[in-house]
């Protein structure tokens, strides 16, 4: 088991403070809504969707030694399916007048080709294009927060190491199933690639916010139970003796909220517990990659603003 701890009492109060995490019905979304609920949040909002999950994690939350009387709602949304994302969108904004923390959280991984509803590859339109539609429909809320006294506007995005294998072509590709070689790893790691891309230059175009990637290390969630025996053996027997429990995966996450502002490196990407990783490539730090992904992304969702 890998050696890395976290010490809960360093979680603040968050009195007065929204949060949101998307893909809060299972895995390390659902331990971090639950132990958030124990610190005095005035509302944790959650997506996902799977009601009757959903309804099970609210349960956990309001017992036990979370406050009976925990603020916790549930918001379904399909973050494949704009649409779904930009109805969900338009649920948040009747329901709060701040965002503090936002958890850019859900994603799927190694899923077999396919195209969303609104016909990108299935993992680009879940991992990338769904949260960079949230972010953009709720950035004026996280903007107006963080001018409220005694704003820590955070949003955090959910990358991978897998991010190392990715290439980010930015053009009509990403509107094919983009069948290869071991395809489903190589779009998996793209979408990784873009999250984390995708927060460096939010962090730049918006110093108002801390904005930032991590990722929860390798969890034996469902994204990993859920695959075919050849891909889970893989992961298996290749990180014998590293893969998390959900708790454990919860950990970075909860640093990224808890850790005081001034300790975070804005656009950075974190490994747990909290180590900023130095040894990237260099497409990574390379603003020409991504302000090609910023103006894509753009462009495609413009659309969905109007």
């Amino acid at each position: 088991m890998p050696k890395l701890s976290f010490d809960y009492s360093t979680i603040p109060d968050l009195a007065g403070r929204v949060v949101l995490v998307t893909g809060g019905t299972g895995g390390i979304g659902a331990e971090v809504v639950v132990e958030l609920s124990k610190h005095n949040p005035s509302l944790i909002l959650f997506t996902g969707r799977n009601a009757t999950a959903a309804d099970k994690i609210i349960q956990r939350a309001r017992s036990g030694a979370a406050p009976a009387a925990a603020n916790i709602t549930f918001i379904p949304c399909d973050l494949a399916n704009l649409a779904s994302v930009k109805s969900a969108a338009s649920t948040i904004l009747s329901q709060t007048n701040r965002l503090d923390f936002f958890l850019a959280n859900a994603g799927i991984m190694a899923r077999p080709a396919g195209l969303s509803p609104d016909g990108y590859e299935i993992q680009m339109a879940t991992n990338h294009l769904g949260h960079a539609l949230l972010t953009k429909l709720l950035l004026p809320l996280l903007l107006h927060t963080a001018t409220l006294p005694g704003a820590d506007v955070r949003v955090l995005y959910t990358s991978s190491t897998a991010w190392r294998g990715g290439q980010l072509a930015c053009d009509a590709s990403f509107k094919t199933p983009m069948v290869s070689p071991l395809g489903r790893w190589r779009r998996y790691c793209n979408t990784k690639l873009a999250n984390l891309l995708y927060a460096r230059e939010l962090a730049r175009r918006y110093p108002q916010l801390l904005v930032f990637s991590l990722t929860p290390g390798v969890v034996g969630t469902a994204l990993v139970t859920d695959l075919g025996f050849v891909d889970r053996a893989v992961i298996y027997v290749s990180q014998v003796g590293r893969v998390l429990t959900p708790t454990q995966g919860s950990w970075n996450h909860l640093w990224g909220i808890s850790v005081p502002r001034e300790k975070v490196v804005r656009g950075a990407f974190y490994e747990p517990v909290g180590v900023v990783m130095e040894s990237e490539k260099a497409v990574a730090r390379e603003a020409e990659v991504r302000a090609r992904l910023w103006d894509w992304t753009e462009g495609e969702l413009a659309a969905w603003m109007e």
